[in-house]
């Protein structure tokens, strides 16, 4: 008898191959994105860094005085033209920026508007007021800019640069070249302008937000620009309740920065006295007034006078202090960064002492954006250049 080595049939296990093979695609895989990845590496060597999203190191920050000729000093307004912005002396790019004190240093007697251009060349004097008649004067952080072609300003004016000596003030719009086109008197809607932010609308109709120094309100103004020149629609006060005062130091303590959410309908506001931010809801629809808002955030950590604001590209909120409440040495001319849902998210300095942080402005045109603010202890403006892909 032949004695058989018999070889049992292997087991069949109806799974085995889909684990093969599942693992056979996942070597598969590996190799096509190891191959990938190797192969963007090595156009990264050799295609240009602008041609996907331009650099990854930031542009050094460019500081500009913002003196002019005239010797004007404290800078406080900042805004940038938009694109969009029809041709004339200012380009989109360009950097307007107002003086709240003359060359002697008294407050509400500065008369220039700075402009600086894009192209990185000289500074000029885009506007200036008139002392004799104080139309003009005391050029203050509610500077705004139309794309249609205006620019909105602030004068808030004193005889002496003594809060005893201020007075309401006005609303000047000027043309792209500088001239003036309305000055705009109304002592209850606009007395003592210190914040101004714009809802354009399109098609010449915009809705300007004014924040009152003197009497701790909003206001909003409704227009039309035009074949038929500037046209007021509707002016009607939205808010009221916030804390002013006269102060030696800073003239006065009220609400100041506004930033509007087209999308929200809100108006944000910094009230410096409250040290707070408040939203004020539906506001481009207020038919009367709502009040001061809801608080959104307040923190006395890292708030210092809450004063001028600006809206970073992702939706939260930069807020520069003006260290007249609860300051902290430790934490000079800050600018702070907070979400609209109440949440700190980071802090800038911009001068070694207290009192330098005021105006600042965003200005985001494709993948980069441009942040500037002002330091009035020395009166010059900071501007950087960020990628925001």
């Amino acid at each position: 008898m032949n004695n058989k080595t018999v070889t049992k049939p292997p087991t069949f296990e109806p799974h085995s191959i889909f684990r093969k093979m599942k693992a056979t695609a996942k070597l598969a895989m590996l190799g096509y994105i190891a191959s990938v990845v190797l192969s963007a590496s090595l156009m990264a060597q050799t295609v240009a860094p602008n041609s996907l999203y331009g650099p990854f190191l930031p542009t050094p920050a460019r500081a500009v005085s913002t003196v002019p000729p005239n010797g004007d000093v404290n800078p406080y307004g900042v805004a940038f033209v938009p694109v969009g912005f029809p041709s004339s002396v200012l380009q989109p790019g360009d950097i307007l920026v107002s003086n709240f004190n003359n060359n002697q240093n008294l407050q509400g007697t500065g008369t220039t508007i700075v402009r600086i251009p894009a192209n990185g060349g000289a500074t000029s004097v885009f506007f200036q007021g008139n002392p004799q008649s104080h139309v003009g004067v005391g050029l203050s952080t509610a500077l705004t800019i139309l794309k249609e072609g205006l620019v909105l300003v602030g004068a808030f004016p004193t005889a002496d640069g003594t809060f005893a000596t201020a007075l309401p003030g006005s609303v000047l719009v000027l043309d792209g070249n500088g001239n003036l086109i309305a000055n705009l008197v109304n002592n209850n809607l606009i007395n003592g302008p210190w914040g101004m932010t714009l809802n354009d609308q399109g098609n010449g109709k915009f809705q300007a937000f004014i924040a009152n120094a003197l009497s701790g309100t909003i206001a909003r103004y409704d227009f039309q620009w035009g074949t038929r020149g500037l046209q007021v629609l509707n002016a009607i006060q939205i808010a009221s309740g916030y804390l002013h005062r006269g102060d030696p130091a800073a003239l006065v303590v009220a609400p100041s920065g506004l930033v509007y959410d087209h999308f929200s309908d809100q108006l944000y506001v910094a009230s410096t006295d409250d040290n707070q931010i408040f939203a004020i809801a539906q506001a481009s629809r207020l038919g009367s007034d709502g009040g001061r808002g809801n608080i959104v955030y307040q923190d006395n950590v890292h708030l210092h006078g809450a004063l001028s604001m600006a809206r970073a590209p992702f939706g939260d909120l930069l807020v520069s202090n003006a260290d007249v409440i609860n300051a902290d040495p430790n934490q000079p001319s800050e600018i702070v960064e907070v979400t609209t849902g109440g949440t700190f998210v980071k802090q800038l300095s911009v001068d070694p002492n207290l009192g330098g942080s005021f105006g600042l402005a965003v200005n985001i045109v494709g993948i980069t954006t441009q942040f500037a603010a002002v330091d009035d202890n020395a009166s010059t403006l900071t501007i950087w250049t960020l990628n925001t892909y």
